[in-house]
C-alpha cells in the first residue's frame, strides 16, 4: 500500500508532545509493511539531526517551510494580519492556526499526487491538515483523518472550566467558526478516526451519518518499563508539555488547591512538575514549599519510577492522555480526573482497579492519602495499570487498527 501522510507538526522526537507521539508511532508501524511518504513542516526547534533520524522511518520525507509570521517582522503588520486572519477565519469557517500554517506548495504537491494516482491512501494526522483535502478526493483515493481531539469540544471545555487564556476570543470562535468547521471537514473524508468514545460522541452530534473509528493512543513499553520497586515516601509527580494551557491549569490547580492540604498531613510531601517548556506561570509555582519545576528531563521513566504517586489533575481537554498511559505502563499508582482518565476503563463493577479517580480537591487529598498510607493498594494499582496498558494500549495494537482503516478492511469486518 502506498501511503501519503500529512503532518503539519514535525513528528520527531516522539517526546515533544501528544501530536508528535501519536503521529510518529503510527508512522513507525505503517512503515514496516507499506511505502510511506511523509509531508511535514519545519518549526524553529527542529534540528538537522532530528531530520535525519526521522528519515529512517519513511520511504520519502518532504519538509516544507512554515509561512512567515508577520508580527515577528513588524508589530503593525502583525496586528493587521491577526485582524485579517480572524475575518478570513469567520468567512471560511476555519481556525486561524489552520489558515496560518497553510502551504500552497503542499497543496500543489497533494493535488498533483491525486491527479497522477500516486497513492492508495492519504492520511491527515490531526485536523489541522484537513485543509489540503478537497471533497472530490474521496472519489479517487481513500482519505483518512486522524482527529486526535475535537477542537470544538476542547475550546468549549476550557471555557466551561474558566481555563481559557482569552475567553472572549474563544467564545467568538466557538460560536462563529468551530462548529461549522468540524461539520464541514468531516464530510470530506472516507474515514474518520478519533482517540476516545467521548470524542466519537462529539463528532456524531455534528455528523450522525458518518462512520467513526475509535483508535486509542498507545505506549512504547521499551521507553516506559515497569518498575519493580516501590520507592515509598510521599513524592508526587505530574508530567506533560508545560506550555500547554490544560497542563498549566492542572499544575496550578493542584499546587494551590490540593498540595497545601497534603502537606498538612505529610510535611515531607513533594510535588514535581516535569515537562518541557515551563511557562513563567508554571515556574512561579516553585515559590510554594515542596514544589519542584524540573522542565524537560532526559528519561521520563526514571522520574516516574522515583515517584510514589503520579497525579493527572486535568480539568480540561478532550482525548486520551499519553501521560496517564505512560505512568500506568511504568507501574506508578495514578490518581487522575475524569478528563485524565478519558477513554480508560480503570474502575467499576468487574473491572480490576487500575487508577483512582478524583475531580475535586478533597477527593484528591483522600485518594492520595490512601495510596501514601497503604503499600498494598499502591501495588494493586501498579500491577493492574501495567496489565491494562499491555493488553489494550500499545502502539502495536493501535498501529494494527489504523492499518485496517487505511486498507478499508475495518468496514468489511464490521458489516
Amino acid at each position: 500500500m502506498r501511503i501519503l501522510m500529512l503532518s503539519s507538526t514535525f513528528p520527531y522526537p516522539p517526546s515533544r508532545g501528544g501530536t508528535e507521539i501519536r503521529t510518529f508511532n503510527l508512522l513507525k508501524y505503517l512503515q514496516q509493511n507499506h511505502d510511506v511518504t511523509l509531508v511535514t513542516q519545519y518549526n524553529k526547534s527542529v534540528s538537522d539531526v532530528e531530520v535525519e533520524e526521522l528519515r529512517k522511518y519513511v520511504n520519502e520525507l518532504l519538509i516544507f517551510p512554515l509561512p512567515p509570521d508577520p508580527q515577528s517582522q513588524n508589530p503593525v503588520a502583525g496586528l493587521l494580519a491577526k485582524t485579517g486572519r480572524f475575518l478570513e477565519s469567520v468567512t471560511k469557517a476555519t481556525p486561524p492556526n489552520v489558515l496560518h500554517r497553510y502551504s500552497p506548495e503542499i497543496q500543489a504537491f497533494v493535488d498533483n499526487c491525486v491527479r497522477e494516482q500516486k497513492y492508495d491512501v492519504i492520511t491527515c494526522e490531526h485536523s489541522v491538515n484537513e485543509i489540503y483535502i478537497r471533497p472530490e478526493f474521496r472519489h479517487q483515493v481513500n482519505t483518512v483523518i486522524d482527529v486526535h481531539s475535537s477542537v470544538y469540544g476542547w475550546i468549549r471545555d476550557h471555557l466551561e472550566m474558566g481555563a481559557a487564556a482569552n475567553a472572549l476570543r474563544d467564545r467568538l470562535y466557538l460560536t462563529l467558526v468551530l462548529k461549522r468547521y468540524e461539520q464541514r471537514y468531516c464530510s470530506k473524508f472516507s474515514n474518520i478516526v478519533v482517540t476516545t468514545e467521548d470524542d466519537r460522541q462529539e463528532f456524531l452530534k455534528l455528523r450522525p451519518d458518518i462512520d467513526i473509528q475509535v483508535i486509542p493512543n498507545g505506549v512504547d513499553l521499551d521507553l516506559f518499563p515497569y518498575r519493580h520497586q516501590d520507592p515509598g515516601g510521599h513524592s508526587l509527580i505530574f508530567v506533560g508539555a508545560m506550555d500547554a494551557s490544560h497542563n498549566i491549569d492542572a499544575a496550578r490547580f493542584f499546587a494551590f488547591a490540593v498540595f497545601p492540604e497534603l502537606q498538612n498531613r505529610y510535611p515531607d510531601a513533594t510535588f514535581s512538575i516535569v515537562g518541557a517548556r515551563p511557562t513563567p506561570e508554571v515556574l512561579s509555582l516553585e515559590k510554594i514549599p515542596g514544589v519542584k519545576v524540573l522542565g524537560r528531563v532526559p528519561v521520563m521513566a526514571d522520574y516516574l519510577h522515583k515517584s510514589t504517586v503520579c497525579v493527572v489533575p486535568l480539568r480540561t481537554g478532550f482525548g486520551i492522555k499519553n501521560k496517564t498511559l505512560e505512568a500506568m505502563a511504568a507501574g506508578v499508582p495514578t490518581v487522575a480526573s475524569d478528563r485524565g482518565l478519558e477513554g480508560l476503563n480503570v474502575d467499576g463493577d468487574g473491572v480490576p482497579l487500575a487508577a483512582l479517580r478524583a475531580n475535586h480537591p478533597a477527593e484528591y487529598v483522600d485518594a492520595i492519602s490512601e495510596l501514601f498510607d497503604h503499600p498494598s493498594l499502591r501495588a494493586e494499582l501498579s500491577h493492574n495499570g501495567r496489565q491494562l496498558v499491555e493488553k489494550q494500549f500499545t502502539w502495536e495494537i493501535a498501529g494494527q487498527r489504523y492499518e485496517q482503516v487505511c486498507l478499508g478492511s475495518h468496514k468489511n469486518q464490521s458489516q
